[in-house]
């Protein structure tokens, strides 16, 4: 004999989301608990709004799956997902809700996969010459204004074509354009590098073919990554965006503050090109690092 009452729990398309949801009810972890009944409640609302058919979920996973295959040692497809989706940013900003004058911060990028290797203040760390030819200079300060002494500059960028070394393994020597510079007594920092390009984020992979579906274009505006870290202080990870460059108004992953953008400048200045070891004039790049205390209540 068949009942039409309907069992308290039963799985529906109405309830599913309260059903599945409560099977996490006694998860020991509460920050797992509520990130978990969080996920299955806007997961399966998406579900509903989209009404996606059998053949087009499948299609989602066997996505998801190619995106996890494209992952190697040198290249992470789904920070590249997660950046393209706008959702690097919107973490980035939940995080480092900053004020006080410190250092805007921006996405980490997918690149990001070797660590930068030690060099001396003013060192070149363009091993190719590909590139106009620049000094990057800078401050490492706190947000009082004291020179933050010691502080670690990690710095990594494209070359003059938009490739990072890790994508030109073949072509690049390694650990082109890295490095990792320690602030001098002043909290100052120098070195020699190269104006990078433009470039597009890969596209060889299903994110290239996720943007090309939506005809969005996967370029970012010229860059140089920078993370700066000192004893007492939040890090920051950041860009520094070149004034002018194309695509500065709609990156790929919507990295771009209006803070971050610097003038590449020439310098007329024979005593201050020797210090630096290039010819003069010469291009220059300022771009200070303001960090805030780590015991700053925000």
């Amino acid at each position: 004999m068949t009942s039409s009452t309907v069992t308290p729990g039963a799985f529906s398309e109405e309830t599913s989301a309260d059903v599945v949801g409560a099977s996490f009810a006694g998860t020991p972890d509460p920050r797992l608990r509520q990130i978990m009944t969080s996920l299955v409640h806007h997961l399966h609302a998406f579900v509903r709004d989209v009404e996606p058919t059998e053949a087009e979920w499948a299609a989602a996973i066997d996505f998801l799956t190619r995106v996890g295959q494209t992952c190697d040692d040198t290249r992470q497809e789904f920070v590249l997902l997660s950046d393209v989706l706008g959702v690097s940013m919107l973490v980035d900003a939940i995080n480092h809700r900053v004020s006080g004058g410190a250092t805007e911060s921006t996405v980490l990028g997918p690149f990001h996969m070797v660590e930068s290797p030690p060099r001396e203040l003013g060192a070149d760390i363009s091993l190719d010459r590909n590139g106009p030819p620049c000094v990057l200079a800078g401050q490492v300060r706190s947000t009082d204004g004291t020179p933050l002494a010691g502080a670690q500059v990690d710095v990594w960028q494209a070359n003059g074509a938009g490739f990072y070394d890790v994508q030109q393994p073949d072509v690049q020597p390694e650990r082109n354009l890295r490095g990792l510079f320690t602030t001098d007594a002043d909290g100052r920092f120098w070195l020699r590098t190269v104006v990078p390009r433009y470039y597009p984020i890969p596209t060889d992979g299903p994110v290239g073919a996720l943007l090309t579906a939506t005809g969005r274009h996967p370029y970012r505006p010229a860059h140089i990554h920078l993370i700066g870290a000192a004893e007492g202080h939040r890090p920051v990870v950041t860009h520094l965006f070149v004034e002018g460059s194309p695509y500065l108004d709609s990156d790929a992953v919507f990295g771009v503050k209006e803070s971050l953008i610097r003038p590449v400048t020439v310098v007329d200045d024979p005593e201050r090109a020797a210090c630096h070891g290039v010819d003069n004039p010469f291009r220059l790049i300022e771009f200070d690092l303001v960090l805030e205390p780590a015991s700053d209540p925000r």
